[in-house]
């Protein structure tokens, strides 16, 4: 276990992820320092924390910081939760660069720091996108071959070689969690996001990136939280290196489906739906993985469930988005 009188890391630590995991873990009592370059994260989701005292918050670009400068910030962390990433998939698609800097360089620096300052385990947020169009749903870690179709997946993928080759190394553990789509509180990306934005400058209208048809898996951020603890306390107890967890529900919805939780929740009647296909075969965009359901049958083997199905998340995230108590 980790003893509450040490500091954990938490990079990424004022995005939508990283900033409802370090309120879980100051609620907890562990003291947390958050490091984020604030490209994609919002110092007002921890603004209270910092002000307070209770989080020590140090403005740092991953991509440009030496790992011997970082290793004096890692020197007294047991765990560092790895978060800060470009969490865009279509922006990977017309500027590659963005990913490969800010998702493998800055996985690389953080990885160089862990090695010179003795961390024993690292924390990886990866994602269902390493699994590209996978042949077998629900997809389960093991599942092969690998084959990205967005530089996001490609770049997620790139950094848990890098991640596996240094536990392996230099011999601290590292813990990577294949992420469904996360939703809930501080989310400032993703369909949900888009919905609701869109039927606020008209009612009338929604323009629906895809046929609609997409089909995911979507998993609320608390639901999200359980699940790090459960398999942090499960890999500090194991003799491997490294695992590797699906993180996600047991069900899925469609994109038109979503839009209709979104419509509901906002009061609206009558709304039009425009579909918008990127591709032939009815993505949103190229790159985008159509269906996606991950098999979380080796996490639930630990002791961890979802709380909440897909479409109860999301219809808890758009309240929270929209400022109604849940």
């Amino acid at each position: 276990m980790i003893c509450l009188s040490e500091d954990v890391i938490v990079t990424g630590g004022a995005g939508f992820i990283g900033s409802n995991l370090v309120r879980y873990l100051t609620n907890k009592g562990f003291r947390v320092k958050v490091i984020d370059n604030l490209s994609s994260g919002n110092i007002n989701n921890i603004k209270d924390l910092v002000n307070k005292g209770l989080i020590n918050f140090l403005k740092m670009d991953l991509k440009f910081i030496k790992p011997n400068e970082l290793k004096q910030v890692f020197s007294n962390s047991r765990v560092v939760y790895h978060l800060a990433a470009n969490p865009e998939v279509r922006v990977s698609v017309v500027n590659p660069q963005v990913h490969f800097y800010e998702n493998v360089v800055a996985t690389f620096n953080v990885l160089e720091a862990c090695r010179l300052a003795g961390v024993d385990v690292l924390v990886f947020t990866s994602s269902s996108t390493v699994y590209g169009d996978a042949k077998k749903l629900p997809t389960p870690e093991d599942y092969h071959p690998l084959v990205p179709i967005s530089i996001y997946g490609a770049a997620k993928l790139a950094s848990e070689n890098l991640i596996i080759t240094y536990s392996k190394l230099y011999g601290f553990k590292a813990l990577i969690l294949r992420l469904a789509n996360i939703v809930g509180p501080y989310q400032t990306h993703g369909v949900i996001v888009d919905f609701i934005r869109k039927l606020k400058r008209n009612p009338k209208v929604l323009e629906i990136l895809g046929d609609g048809t997409q089909r995911k898996s979507y998993l609320h951020i608390s639901d999200l939280l359980s699940a790090i603890d459960v398999t942090l306390d499960y890999i500090l107890k194991s003799s491997m290196n490294f695992e590797i967890f699906n993180v996600g529900n047991n069900d899925w919805v469609t994109v038109k489906e979503i839009a209709d939780i979104v419509v509901d929740e906002m009061g609206l009647n009558n709304v039009k739906y425009v579909f918008r296909p990127g591709t032939k075969d009815g993505r949103g965009w190229v790159g985008d993985v159509k269906f996606m359901l991950l098999d979380i049958s080796k996490i639930t083997s630990i002791g961890w469930k979802p709380k909440y199905s897909s479409a109860t998340a999301i219809r808890l995230a758009v309240r929270a988005l929209l400022g109604k108590k849940v």
